[in-house]
């Protein structure tokens, strides 16, 4: 997957410029606060160049994971068409350009930013776009009074920067602002499915329906050290791999997730939830099913269809 290209050269000519040294050294300091899940008061991007260093190292990942669990929201209900979002720490709009993608539908979004310069960074970025935006100043823990429900409402790579007591009221606070549909993204880790299974125990609770990636409402399957976590290929530009001084033309970028709808999902179908494994005449795929459980299923060539359906499916797809 790739940024839109009016997206893709609107960061390069950012970023032009700025030294790659500056931008390596900003993202490595980027990635070091975000994998140890710092919670220090601190705005991870408080400065130009950490911004920089995020559109030029970690735009692309986080829009190919919220493209992805976009489009399975798509694929569950193909009768929602959004016409409203409401982003809750927003960066530099990943959600709206992913969203906008996925639903042409699409024609306002409030985004909600504590950081001035991320701010500052996604405006320019959105000029020209067809969607009406307001940025707005605030974030997860701090919502303006007047912030009003939307269609959608997503909050991505978020929750690791909260302490744990304040999910709730949030998961409380995202939901009455959802008038139709939830998405939460997470860092494909442990800890980050661990916090999706809080946010969607308490969201079934509430009367919401899931709607991907679950084909069900069930307790989830899967047994630590095992968890549900999916991934994205991401085509590196050359701006992205001189940034982060890498060799390889791509990156897999491992996310959890999940959306939560006032409607039901129009079809339900089993998950894949890993790699498939692939051999002469056969293909063995871990799923998540409809009955609530998970288990790894075996098709040959004598079942016709569903075999042929097997061997097309990859990691995240439903069967």
């Amino acid at each position: 997957m790739e940024l839109p290209a009016r997206l893709r050269q609107a960061v390069d000519a950012m970023l032009e410029g700025t030294p790659l040294v500056a931008l390596r050294d900003a993202g490595k300091a980027l990635s070091q606060r975000y994998r140890a899940e710092v919670r220090d008061g601190r705005l991870h991007m408080a400065s130009d160049l950490a911004v920089k260093a995020y559109l030029a190292q970690r735009l692309p990942a986080t829009y190919a994971a919220l493209r992805a669990a976009l489009e399975a929201v798509a694929i569950a209900r193909p009768d929602f068409s959004p016409r409203s979002l409401l982003d809750i720490g927003a960066g530099p709009g990943t959600a709206l350009w992913a969203a906008s993608e996925t639903w042409p539908s699409l024609s306002s979004a409030v985004l909600l930013e504590a950081s001035a310069p991320v701010c500052a960074a996604g405006q320019a970025l959105a000029k020209g776009s067809a969607v009406r935006c307001e940025w707005r100043s605030g974030d997860a823990t701090i919502f303006p009074p007047d912030v009003q429900p939307a269609d959608l409402v997503t909050i991505a790579y978020v929750l690791d920067e909260l302490p744990p007591a304040a999910l709730p009221k949030l998961a409380d606070r995202l939901w009455a602002l959802a008038a139709d549909t939830l998405l939460v993204v997470e860092p494909g880790t442990p800890a980050g499915w661990r916090r999706i299974l809080d946010m969607r125990a308490r969201l079934i609770a509430a009367g919401g329906h899931v709607v991907a990636p679950c084909p069900h409402e069930a307790a989830c399957p899967l047994i630590e050290p095992d968890w549900c976590h999916f991934s994205r290929r991401v085509a590196r530009s050359r701006l992205h791999r001189l940034a982060k001084d890498a060799d390889v033309p791509w990156e897999d970028e491992k996310f959890s997730y999940f959306a939560v709808s006032r409607q039901p999902a129009s079809e339900r179908a089993a998950r894949v939830l890993a790699p498939p494994k692939a051999g002469s005449g056969k293909v063995t795929l871990k799923l998540c099913q409809q009955d609530g459980k998970a288990a790894e299923r075996l098709f040959t060539k004598r079942d016709g269809n569903a075999f042929k359906a097997a061997r097309r499916a990859d990691w995240g797809d439903v069967l």
